[in-house]
């Protein structure tokens, strides 16, 4: 299987670097003492479902970016939807598969491939990877008997953000109604070289919808997963590419500062899902998202979780190989 340019280079630093503890190896393996070691499983979205689709742009992306995905030509694209957690098979249904991951590989004309990770968070419950591992080990030092509070209630305590932002999300009824955010900020350039950040917004257009607790429960552990491939069976699912864009001043680097919600929403392009892949399960343990694996006309910006995403996803892949 051939490697993203991107991700040969990431795996060589997470290699050089592997007997010093990275950050990225303390998260998967905060992630791996949390949910237990599932040998060929990503470390954290483990259970999950492949589709395959196109996306076409609307008329405005050129106007804000040189990139060819906005050429307006059919661009495939793979989606993967996923629960929350390490485990492979957590009901579908439960409170600890929220939030849900939406991400997605485009493949442009010249074969170049760009990447985009999304989930239903309105922002990020932390702003680092340093924060985000310091929560995970909150978590994992939080055991029944701990006394009051405890170290998950204090983390939440002084990160007022992040019980905040696990409050925006819900179970719903189906992967394709629910909105998706990329909660790191991202530039456009033009064709003049000026830089626009944004945010990604992925929205259904078949209206969100979402489960009482109660209803979740009873729902099927799989009902998820089986659902997209059998309502693909009778017809599309499509999402609306939206990017709110930052006014000037507006900061870019925490992820958990969410934009007021009067800055202006651009709509990118349509993404139409039509078919679930025949092995899904073939399909997603071979597929690894970066987030910096972009398209020329798109950049980074100066948000330090997105870095820190790349190394995890990283050494989660290839372990994922072992």
């Amino acid at each position: 299987m051939a490697l993203p340019l991107a991700l040969i280079a990431i795996i060589g630093v997470r290699t050089s670097r592997a007997d010093e503890g990275t950050t990225a190896e303390q998260i998967v393996a905060a992630m791996k003492t949390l949910w237990g070691s599932q040998e060929g499983f990503r470390a954290n979205h483990a259970k999950g479902v492949v589709v395959t689709g196109s996306f076409v742009a609307t008329p405005q992306g050129p106007g804000l970016s040189k990139a060819s995905l906005f050429d307006g030509e059919p661009v495939p694209v793979t989606v993967r939807f996923s629960d929350s957690t390490g485990l492979p098979k957590i009901p579908d249904g439960a409170d600890l598969a929220n939030p849900h991951g939406m991400s997605m590989k485009f493949v442009l004309a010249d074969g170049v491939e760009m990447d985009v990770v999304t989930n239903p968070l309105a922002f990020f419950p932390v702003a680092t990877g340093e924060e985000f591992l310091a929560l995970l080990t909150a978590i994992a030092q939080t055991k029944p008997e701990a006394q009051k509070p405890t170290p998950v209630e204090r983390f939440m305590a002084e990160h007022p953000a992040a019980p905040k932002a696990f409050a925006s999300v819900q179970t719903p009824s189906s992967f394709a109604r629910e909105t998706y955010h990329g909660v790191d900020a991202f530039l456009f350039v033009d064709a003049g070289g000026k830089r626009q950040p944004f945010r990604f917004r992925f929205v259904p257009a078949a209206s969100p919808d979402y489960l009482f607790p109660d209803d979740a429960a009873k729902r099927g552990p799989n009902y998820l997963r089986a659902e997209l491939p059998a309502a693909l069976a009778t017809a599309p699912v499509v999402f609306t590419i939206q990017a709110q864009l930052a006014n000037p001043g507006d900061q870019t680097r925490d992820p958990s500062q969410p934009w007021p919600e009067d800055r202006k929403v651009v709509t990118l392009g349509t993404i139409t899902l039509d078919r679930a892949v025949a092995d899904s399960a073939a399909a997603e343990k071979a597929l690894v998202f970066l987030p910096s694996n972009l398209a020329d006309g798109i950049e980074v910006s100066d948000d330090p979780l997105i870095d820190a995403r790349n190394q995890a996803y990283a050494v989660s892949f290839g372990k994922r190989l072992q």
